[in-house]
């Protein structure tokens, strides 16, 4: 679609606070989960989801300032690392050693970035071009969107209480209504609406599902009919657990450096290299994502950012992003998909809205209410949501398809590889490493394509 707001546009300041608090919605709830999945591997101590919100939001600024501000792109915690999270409170004889651990992978992490970025600045990117043109890339970018296809339905089935009166499939039922009439809503203001509406069909469409499930949840605690409680109001009610007080409006974050802090005396040289093998191959994985988010946001606002300001700058941002990150909020960071099919669906390509959406992640860590709203919102909402979004990002990539020959067998038998392998899930476990089902139907696609080029170029 034709932009509405370019890379330099700087919309009106309130405009401007709306469209972040959007994109704050689109990438909030999968930033704060991954400090709750490695919580679960931690003994005696727990992440900080608000935390790793205000390392996003740092990370962010990071990226935003090595790339001249002119990638509009917001960096949040990566699914990628949560093996090697998990790798580094195993590893550690303390809960303290685990924290500072997972500072130390993420510099690890990031040196990869700087490494890669250094080779980039020396040799530029014509090689990577080669490596991965458009039948690599085309596919790959689908498969990010179709890969989180599960995830998007099963939110759309669940709710926020679990229905004990045996009306289970009543209660799926009433999600995805829920969750459908979230989509609808977004979909028409999105194609439907006039120039402000235009621009946040997904606050709309959030709001919209929110207002039907409370009206659900209200009916179903009045009847007793557990099919009906959609919502958990579980996170607002501890804020005033306890009384009202500065703690139902005002949340200090538990940083992942202060929790670190005295624990360097309990390093040792085989933790210090098993951090190392479980984060630098991880990072190598998530670097072939991060070449294939760029293209794809560089196909939507018809800039390739690989060239300006440079994948050396993208990187730099990502890797130095990540470690400062971590520093905060101990998850590493990486650009998601989430943000770039915002940006595609509204038209709003504005680096000063990133800057914005940012500085708000920051700011809302401390505000316990937005915290818990957020955290209140239904899955099945968000389900209706995220089929819009992963959707844009799997259409982004056919989109890049469609410019391939897929006439000629070389190209048809690429993309096909993809994928498969990449719907398919294929993902390959060694030890504390996990290369993702995307990053290995990218690289089973690059295999294919150079194979299937000499036989070409005889």
């Amino acid at each position: 679609m034709k932009l509405i707001y370019g890379i330099k546009d700087k919309p009106k300041f309130g405009q401007m606070i709306i469209f972040a608090i959007q994109q704050l919605l689109a990438i909030m709830a999968a930033t704060l989960v991954v400090p709750v999945i490695t919580s679960g591997s931690i003994e005696g101590g727990s992440m900080d989801p608000a935390a790793a919100l205000f390392g996003a939001g740092i990370g962010t600024l990071v990226y935003v300032f090595f790339t001249k501000a002119s990638s509009p792109v917001f960096l949040g915690s990566s699914f990628a690392f949560l093996g090697s999270m998990a790798a580094a409170f195993a590893g550690g004889v303390s809960m303290q050693l685990g924290f500072l651990g997972l500072i130390i992978g993420a510099i690890f992490a990031g040196l990869v970035y700087v490494v890669i970025a250094l080779l980039v600045k020396a040799v530029g990117v014509n090689w990577l071009n080669k490596l991965m043109p458009t039948v690599v890339i085309g596919p790959t970018v689908a498969i990010i969107g179709l890969s989180l296809a599960g995830n998007a339905i099963g939110d759309l089935q669940t709710g926020g209480v679990k229905a004990e009166d045996g009306s289970s499939v009543a209660a799926v039922l009433i999600c995805v209504l829920v969750g459908v009439i979230t989509l609808i809503v977004t979909t028409v203001a999105s194609t439907f609406g006039k120039k402000m509406v235009k621009l946040i069909p997904f606050i709309i469409g959030i709001l919209a599902g929110y207002a039907v499930a409370t009206v659900f949840t209200v009916i179903g605690n009045i009847t007793g009919t557990d099919a009906l409680k959609v919502i958990s109001f579980q996170s607002f009610a501890n804020l005033v657990d306890g009384g009202f007080g500065l703690h139902t409006i005002i949340h200090l974050p538990e940083f992942t450096f202060l929790t670190a802090f005295g624990a360097f005396g309990e390093l040792s040289g085989s933790y210090i290299g098993a951090i190392a093998i479980a984060y630098i191959p991880v990072a190598f994985v998530v670097f072939a994502e991060h070449v294939a988010d760029h293209k794809n946001i560089s196909s939507i606002i018809e800039k390739d950012l690989l060239d300006d300001p440079g994948l050396s700058r993208t990187l730099l941002g990502d890797g130095v992003g990540s470690m400062a990150g971590a520093f905060f909020g101990g998850c590493p960071n990486t650009t998601y998909g989430e943000s770039i099919a915002c940006v595609a669906i509204t038209g709003n390509a504005s680096v000063a809205t990133i800057i914005t959406t940012a500085v708000l992640a920051i700011i809302v860590s401390f505000f316990a209410p937005f915290v818990a709203f957020v955290n209140s919102i239904p899955s099945c909402v968000m389900g209706g949501v995220c089929i819009a979004l992963y959707g844009f990002i799997a259409v982004s990539g056919l989109k890049m398809v469609q410019k391939v020959d897929l006439e000629e067998n070389r190209n048809l038998f690429v993309v096909s590889t993809i994928l498969i392998c990449g719907i398919g899930g294929l993902s390959l476990n060694f030890g504390a490493v996990t290369v993702t089902s995307i990053a290995t139907a990218l690289i089973l696609g690059i295999i294919v394509n150079q194979i299937l080029g000499i036989k070409k170029s005889k």
